[in-house]
């Protein structure tokens, strides 16, 4: 069975997409269609753009959903199951018929504003620990005073922590002293997947709340659960929880072999899932159909 997987917010460079659009009338057009939708010329930003310039959360997050999404249709993918990684899981939404691809891009720039004015409200930050178990990280994190948490279990042995800046510092020390081979502050510009994102949380749950979601025509494997969900309002429930939720991204892909996948490949800029997956379970096919 083939599971296709999307990748987040990080897999951006200059000149994504600028193929796709130089080669397809049909990604042309959607690309198109998403410069009107979004108000500005994102397309200008990701062909001839800075990498500061695709740094910015308004244009980051609605860029990787583009390539990803605008990639799979040229493709014409046809997945059994498909899971995204944090944002990426707006892209399987479109990409199995969940939302359209006006929701989703809607949805995908309301929440990138979102969490921006919800990571002004407390300084905040990421930490990725190596080579200690999840549940000693998990433990630390729960003895630590302040705001701290496990926010994506990337692969055994690489998890992100999440939270207040001075208590993922201190998690970050005591992970050290635990046997942590490295536990670094990330250049992030906020808690995500944390409770620092609540107030975003709230914002985001209105928009998809009011948007109209499908049966999809396959299962996708959501990042708070971990488990295959088909079921229109479940899986809105699961995307409202999903920014103060963990993306559950090893326990996905283990599900997902455990269910009957057999390849997994990878639409969107970067090759960052295909190493994971690589990681998770070497038995595996992967692809990258990054453009």
């Amino acid at each position: 069975m083939k599971a296709y997987v999307f990748p987040g917010q990080g897999a951006q460079f200059t000149g994504m997409g600028k193929d796709l659009y130089e080669n397809s009338a049909e990604a042309k057009a959607l690309f198109e269609q998403a410069n009107e939708i979004l108000g500005f010329r994102i397309t200008d930003i990701m062909f001839e753009g800075t990498a500061e310039e695709l740094k910015e959360t308004k244009v980051t997050q609605p860029a990787v959903f583009l390539h990803s999404v605008i990639l799979a249709k040229t493709l014409n993918v046809k997945p059994d199951m498909v899971a995204g990684h944090s944002l990426g899981e707006f892209s399987a939404l479109v990409v199995n018929g969940a939302l359209s691809f006006e929701d989703g891009l809607q949805l995908v720039s309301k929440r990138a504003l979102a969490m921006q004015k919800a990571c002004e409200i407390t300084p905040s930050t990421m930490a990725a620990v190596l080579n200690l178990d999840d549940k000693i990280v998990e433990d630390i994190c729960a003895s630590i005073d302040g705001v701290v948490v496990a926010a994506n279990y990337n692969c055994p042995g690489q998890l992100v922590i999440s939270g207040e800046y001075k208590a993922v510092e201190l998690a970050c020390e005591k992970m050290k002293e635990a046997g942590a081979k490295r536990a670094l502050i990330l250049p992030v510009g906020g808690a995500f997947h944390s409770p620092m994102m609540e107030p975003a949380r709230e914002e985001l749950a209105a928009a998809i709340e009011a948007t109209t979601f499908s049966t999809p025509s396959c299962p996708v494997y959501q990042n708070v659960t971990a488990n295959a969900v088909s079921d229109a309002e479940e899986i809105k429930k699961n995307l409202i929880s999903q920014l103060t939720g963990a993306v559950r991204w090893t326990q996905s892909v283990q599900q997902m072999i455990a269910d009957g996948a057999t390849s997994f490949t990878e639409v969107g800029p970067g090759k960052v899932l295909v190493g994971l997956v690589n990681k998770i379970n070497k038995e595996v096919e992967t692809i990258s159909a990054s453009l």
